[in-house]
């Protein structure tokens, strides 16, 4: 019998295992044969703190200082171009990364392969980073086994019962637990109807990425991230190249994601209309599946209708920037601990709110 069996090994089930671990004895399972295999294996890996709803932002602010003291985050401005009539969401983007509009001149100088006769007004917010996702994973599997939590991977989860001392879990083996903690991503509902629930109605939207070459030979680590107002693409240096994303939105269901090529051309051929070098040449594609709640907003709580589960799902694109705020509110709340969330943040999480 464990306390707290964690069902999911991404970055949200990894730092809630690191959170509740120093309190209680935690076992945790992965389905897949390594963790954050799925969405927190694919992620653009940006932090910014004004990005999402008033509640995801703060979780990115209360994540802030973790992250900072960490070691994590590294500078990545954001650079972003709108065209003629895309004032509304120019500004609506600028407002929420805290942007500064610059010159075209600017712009170019900032990203010399810009063609400035595509785009009509440019925008620069400085405050925002890349986050070192692998480092991030790396520390809370490092802290949750200093502390005595078992991760397994390759054991994915099959049956879920309950009983008068807790719950049976089936997975590489049985596991006894009194609470359950799902982490499962965009399985998250599947898991909890495995547990008798019915689901909240998460939903799994895939985003699309593309690595290209630096174009024209640039040395592109230095440049911002990219992209163009209504988000309709963007564009981020990683090691040496450049990695562009349609900025989809597709739902879909729980499964190991794959880029759609139609999607992909149709969103390097938007950077395209932005740029001066011709795409020849694309290196790699993959997916992920950014999974949200019907109100855009992640679910973090205790579930009212039995004993013992707890729901840590719906983190959509903001999985990374959000995590050690989430998982310190899920330790917070399973240890009995005042959250360092304000109350009415703390509710706006609970999966309270989307069962009827």
């Amino acid at each position: 019998m464990t306390d707290t069996l964690i069902i999911g090994g991404g970055v949200a089930g990894l730092t809630a295992a690191a959170a509740l671990a120093p309190h209680m004895q935690v076992t945790l399972l992965e389905a897949e044969d390594a963790f954050g295999h799925h969405a927190s294996g694919r992620s653009a890996a940006q932090f910014l703190e004004g990005y999402g709803n008033t509640t995801v932002q703060a979780l990115n602010t209360a994540s802030l200082p973790h992250h900072l003291q960490n070691g994590v985050l590294s500078p990545r401005p954001v650079l972003i171009l709108g065209r003629p009539g895309d004032d509304a969401a120019f500004a609506d983007e600028c407002a929420e990364m805290a942007a500064t509009p610059i010159t075209i001149q600017k712009a170019q100088d900032l990203v010399p392969v810009v063609d400035t006769g595509a785009f009509a007004m440019a925008a620069y917010a400085r405050d925002a980073f890349d986050i070192d996702t692998h480092e991030i994973l790396q520390q809370a599997r490092r802290t949750a086994r200093t502390h005595g939590a078992t991760l397994k991977t390759s054991a994915p989860v099959t049956e879920i019962t309950r009983d008068g001392t807790g719950w049976k879990v089936t997975a590489d083996e049985s596991h006894r637990a009194q609470v359950i903690v799902n982490a499962a991503g965009a399985w998250a509902d599947e898991i909890a109807q495995r547990a008798g629930l019915a689901p909240l109605g998460l939903t799994p939207y895939r985003r699309s990425m593309a690595r290209l070459p630096a174009p024209d030979g640039h040395d592109v680590r230095d440049w911002p991230l990219l992209m163009a107002a209504g988000q309709t693409w963007y564009a981020k240096p990683d090691a040496g190249a450049l990695i562009v994303s349609p900025g989809e939105t597709d739902a879909t269901h729980p499964h190991d994601a794959w880029a759609d090529d139609m999607v992909i051309a149709e969103g390097l051929a938007s950077y395209q209309a932005f740029v001066r070098p011709e795409v020849t040449r694309v290196l790699a594609t993959w997916a992920g599946l950014r999974t949200f709640a019907p109100d855009r907003t992640p679910v973090i709580g205790c579930d009212p209708r039995t004993d013992g589960f707890f729901w840590l799902a719906g983190q959509g694109g903001y999985g990374f920037q959000t995590a050690p705020a989430a998982a310190a509110l899920a330790a917070a709340l399973l240890t009995g601990s005042e959250p360092a969330l304000d109350r009415e943040c703390v509710a706006r999480l609970d999966p309270a709110r989307l069962i009827s």
